[in-house]
């Protein structure tokens, strides 16, 4: 039993690293720390420049694929460049939004990073208006290793009929 158990344990960090999301970053010359931010701020999609792409009938609604753009300030100050697949249900007065989107900014001051996400999910009633959703900002593409991961709940929209958004969550850095 002595034998196994430290095996056991071992197969199943590993299993945990590779489910997980991985470890803290290990470099070259050793493992890296993990600092973590709390971040919100607050969001526009500019939903009036949208490019859509294509419409599909359902028996219950509408399936459309488009571009759009997302302007976020406050901690994360940047674009997010999405592409979303937005599956309206009439009947149920519903709205899910998924798809790819990347962002390009800065993280609570850092250098200016580019991180995907194709994990996004929103909810919105069409009845009433309201919406939230989460975020994965978790692939690395350029810039410092920074992954967050926010909540984000609609407040409206602008002067343009833009829906608006705060978001809150945490980024973890990679301090090498």
């Amino acid at each position: 039993m002595r034998i196994l158990l430290p095996a056991l344990v071992g197969a199943l960090s590993i299993g945990c690293i590779l489910l997980c999301g991985g470890p803290a970053y290990a470099g070259g010359n050793g493992a890296s720390k993990i600092r973590s931010v709390q971040v919100t701020g607050t969001g526009t999609d500019l939903l009036n420049g949208a490019i859509v792409h294509s419409k599909r009938q359902t028996p219950t609604g509408m399936i459309q694929r488009s571009t759009e753009t997302v302007e976020l300030k406050g901690d994360l100050t940047g674009r997010i460049l999405y592409h979303v697949t937005s599956t309206f249900d009439f009947a149920n007065d519903s709205l899910v939004n998924t798809g790819d989107q990347v962002f390009s900014g800065t993280v609570a001051g850092s250098d200016p990073v580019m991180i995907h996400d194709g994990r996004f999910r929103f909810h919105a009633n069409l009845k009433t208006g309201a919406d939230t959703g989460f975020v994965q900002l978790v692939d690395h593409i350029a810039g410092p290793w920074v992954k967050c991961t926010l909540q984000v709940m609609g407040t409206g929209k602008d002067a343009d009929a833009n829906p608006t958004f705060n978001y809150s969550g945490h980024c973890d850095f990679q301090d090498k």
